[in-house]
């Protein structure tokens, strides 16, 4: 099994910056594409950046210009540096990975238990 590991949450003002860290780890065969939703309260869990194995990204618009995701291929992780943060980034961020444990398994999506990331305005 893959495990994930955030770590870098906490409390920002708004107009600062926060990265976000997550670290693959357990029995991995392949990981594919990397990336990070989050979730606010009462709200659904929404893609934020997502980044292939060949360093493909997406990023929803909202993130768009404001965050960069990043990883490193060797070390099974995936980084996401935020800046001009604003309050309505305040949310639950979920790192997540689609891979395999083994050559013989399909892929699956693996997910991290979450960070909370605060914006105060």
């Amino acid at each position: 099994q893959v495990q994930l590991v955030e770590s870098g949450g906490g409390l920002v003002q708004a107009g600062g910056s926060l990265r976000l860290s997550c670290v693959a780890s357990g029995t991995i065969f392949a990981i594919n594409t990397m990336g990070w939703y989050r979730q606010a309260p009462g709200k659904q869990r929404d893609l934020v950046a997502t980044i292939t194995s060949g360093g493909y990204t997406i990023y929803a618009d909202s993130a768009k210009g404001r965050f960069t995701i990043s990883r490193d291929n060797a070390k099974n992780t995936v980084d996401l540096q935020m800046n001009s943060l604003k309050p309505e980034d305040t949310a639950v961020y979920y790192c997540y990975a689609v891979g395999k444990s083994s050559y013989y398994n399909s892929d699956a999506v693996y997910w991290g238990q979450g960070t909370q990331v605060t914006v105060s305005s």
